[in-house]
Order: C-alpha cells, then structure tokens, then sequence
C-alpha cells in the first residue's frame, strides 16, 4: 500500500529527477576523452553513463518508502520536467543561430546541428526514460519483499539496459558516430553506478522515513 508523502519530498525527488535527465541528455553528447592500454574511450564511452543511473536511485528511493504508484507520479512528473527543459535549451541554441542568420527559430532549430542534436536527444532521451523507468517500477515492486539489494539491484539493470537500447539507437543511429560502442561503454559503466549507488540507496532508506516521524 502506498504512503502519502510530503509536499518537500514530492519537490525535491522531481527537481533531481528533472537535473539527472537535463545534465544526462548534455552530457551523452560529450565522450570521454583519453587513452588508456589502448583503448580510446572517445569511442566507447559519454560522460551521461555516470549521471543517469541516479534517476534510478530517486525512483527507487520513493517506490521503497511510498510505493510504486507514488514512484510513478516522480516519473510522470520529472519526464515533463527533464524533456520539456532540454527542449527549451534547444530553442536557446536555435534562437541565437536565428539571430545570426535570416531563419526563423523553427528553421534554425532543423538547421543548427547543435540544436537537432539537442532536440534528438530529447525525444530519444524521453522514450527510453518513460519505459526504463516504468519498467524497473514494475520490477521492484515484484520483488519488493526480497533482500534489502536485491530489489534495486535487479529493477536498475532491466532499466539500464532497456534505456540503453532505445536511448542509443534513437539519438545516434545513421549519425555516423560509434553509437554502438557508446551504448556498450555506456552500460558498462551504469553496471559500476548502479553497484556504487546501493548503499546511498541503503541510507536513504533507512534514515528518510526517521526524519519524517521527527517532523510530524
């Protein structure tokens, strides 16, 4: 059965869930740069792998202390917020080519490399992020009554996995760029977030719903 949670959590799980996916769509635009043993991570892996399993960490957070429906709402809520923000970063980009040329910002946002990239991203980023996170709600919640890490651990890899697939092949795909050896880095390196954000998870669980009953 749900909780009903307070007004302050419900405005600091969105607003974090609407930076992850505003600083995570920036960020999957910017390879890693550097060599090492030979390997040229420019190639296989974006700065967005080390900021977007923490949407996972937030979602997961409130579907232990207030339950899957209230999770949903987070999502709902933060899709809005994170898509709707990237794509007003967009028309920034395409209002200032607009300024510099004769397009209209409509046209400049098609035309502007940066700003259809942006714009990409969002859509692609939306997408993979509504059924990741739908999915691993569903996931947890089944597994709900299991191990303390069993639930998260599980729920955010099926995620990762999920939002990898779709993410990737919907921003990148024909763009000319390694976006396969991305997507593979890429989950890689959520695989490693998702292990080192067990115990942030651990704590907020177990310390949130304290604070709560020091508040009411």
């Amino acid at each position: 059965m749900d909780k009903k949670y307070p007004a302050a959590y419900l405005f600091f799980s969105v607003a974090a869930m609407g930076a992850v996916i505003l600083v995570s769509n920036e960020l999957v635009q910017h390879p890693v740069q550097g060599v090492i043993l030979g390997i040229d991570f420019s190639e296989v892996l974006t700065w967005g792998a080390f900021t977007y399993p923490v949407a996972f960490l937030v979602t997961d957070t409130t579907n232990r202390i207030f339950g899957a429906r209230s999770a949903r709402r987070v999502v709902a809520i933060g899709f809005a917020m994170g898509v709707g923000l990237t794509i007003v970063a967009a028309l920034v980009v395409a209002s200032g080519v607009s300024r510099a040329t004769e397009l209209s910002i409509w046209q400049a946002l098609f035309y502007d490399p940066e700003a259809l990239a942006m714009l990409r991203t969002a859509v692609a980023s939306g997408s993979a992020y509504l059924v990741a996170q739908l999915l691993d709600i569903k996931v947890f919640d089944l597994l709900r009554e299991k191990a303390w890490w069993k639930a998260p651990t599980a729920s955010s890899l099926l995620g990762s996995v999920i939002d990898t697939a779709i993410f990737f092949s919907l921003a990148f795909a024909g763009t000319g760029l390694p976006w396969v050896t991305w997507a593979i880095g890429d989950f890689c390196a959520k695989l490693l977030m998702i292990a080192l954000l067990l115990y942030p998870f651990k704590l907020l669980v177990r310390f949130y719903p304290r604070s709560l009953e020091v508040t009411t």
